[in-house]
């Protein structure tokens, strides 16, 4: 465990606080009050440090069912932003270690604390000219097309159900690239848009997908699983593909199950079922599903319960996870996580899809799909390039 100074990253000491779900009322108001860094390496678990650290700043989420008074005043801490990577989700599953990171100054858990300060303004910055190379991909599109290729024969096996898979690339830079990432996170969509900044690294998120939210006595997933073009054909076409629609059911399915793992016997519910949303230039299906939290809930059997999401990994979640393990070439870095803002009276966490991240020299980017019986291997790659499209062409400045 790793505790770093007030600012993680020195050369931008005063840059406002931008963290995905953060209260838009007091984004101005916010300075750092402690922070706490975590990677596997390290041991442990992460989900009872993150827990614990919080408690010893002023932030009890040992018990998510006490009932709370509303936002608090500003004498105390505001809350916090919490990031765990997919490879922390795996840990916390028990899962296979999966390949090497692409961007190790990341780290797989940061829990930053927030007091309310003085109304701040953006300080003025010298422009740095920005520059983004070519982008490397992990793995070429015969490779993925393999993989996908490979997930069916396990299903054909009966080793699961569907698997999620997930490609990676790089690209240089030179400048700053806190604004490129902060492009990303005010894309059309973005449920939850930000930035959170460490001490050489850098997330920009513009995921549309809730992890999990607890609110007003409510926990609540979102899982996103189905994606067309955001045309009137795409839109028929998704409404109407008997495969996306399995796939969608499965991991709602899965999602049911992860939630009833640490909810009140009887009380998960599936509120909206394939609901058409749109995120940049994609339809994506949608469902919400709800429960009531068992009693004495904390944040981290929460963690424990829902990280990794359904939605990137796969059924059954375990022997989805172990297939990725073996099957993606690089780790899945920021992304397939989970980011946002926790306080003892509401916590709201987004899958960190539609995610980049910048270490010193680089910025990464991933995208991916389900894989169920029915996929063809290169549609499946094309849907990946669909994804990552916006995304790369937002960093870029275009």
């Amino acid at each position: 465990m790793r505790k770093v100074g007030p600012y993680g990253v020195e050369t931008l000491p005063q840059v406002l606080v931008d963290v995905p779900a953060a209260p838009t009322a007091c984004r101005d108001t916010l300075a750092e009050r402690a922070r706490l860094h975590w990677h596997r390496t390290d041991g442990g678990d992460p989900a009872a440090l993150a827990e614990e650290f919080l408690a010893a700043h002023g932030l009890n989420l040992r018990d998510l069912t006490r009932p709370t008074t509303g936002h608090h005043d500003t004498a105390g801490p505001c809350g916090a932003a919490l990031y765990l990577s997919a490879a922390a989700g795996a840990h916390l599953a028990g899962a296979p270690t999966p390949a090497p990171e692409p961007a190790p100054t990341l780290p797989d858990l940061a829990v930053v604390v927030y007091d309310h300060g003085p109304t701040r303004r953006a300080p003025a910055r010298a422009a740095t000219p920005w520059w983004l190379g070519a982008w490397t991909e992990s793995w070429t599109p015969q490779q993925h097309a393999a993989a996908v290729d490979a997930v069916r024969a396990a299903i054909a096996r009966g080793d699961l159900y569907q698997a999620n898979l997930v490609g990676h690339a790089a690209a240089p830079y030179t400048g700053d690239p806190l604004p490129a990432l902060r492009r990303l996170g005010a894309l059309p969509g973005a449920r939850y848009g930000g930035v959170l900044t460490g001490d050489n690294w850098a997330i920009g998120c513009a995921s549309p997908e809730t992890l999990i939210e607890v609110r007003d006595g409510h926990l609540i997933t979102r899982p996103i699983k189905g994606t067309r073009p955001a045309t009137p054909t795409g839109r028929a076409e998704l409404l109407t593909s008997a495969k996306e629609r399995a796939e969608h059911i499965m991991i709602v399915d899965l999602e049911r199950n992860d939630l009833a793992r640490i909810a009140r016997t009887g009380t998960v519910t599936v509120d909206d079922l394939f609901t058409v949303r749109r995120w940049c230039d994609l339809w994506q299906a949608e469902s919400t599903i709800r429960a009531t939290p068992a009693d004495g809930l904390g944040l981290a059997d929460l963690l424990r319960a829902t990280c990794p999401g359904g939605s990137v990994t796969g059924a059954p979640k375990l022997a989805a996870l172990t297939h990725i393990a073996a099957a993606e070439p690089v780790g899945r870095g920021a992304s397939m996580g989970a980011l946002g803002w926790v306080t003892p009276g509401h916590i709201d966490l987004g899958l960190t899809i539609r995610t980049a991240a910048a270490d010193g020299e680089h910025l990464h980017t991933w995208a991916g799909g389900g894989i169920t019986w029915d996929s063809d291997a290169h549609a499946e790659v094309a849907e990946a390039a669909a994804k990552t499209t916006p995304v790369r062409a937002t960093l870029a400045g275009h």
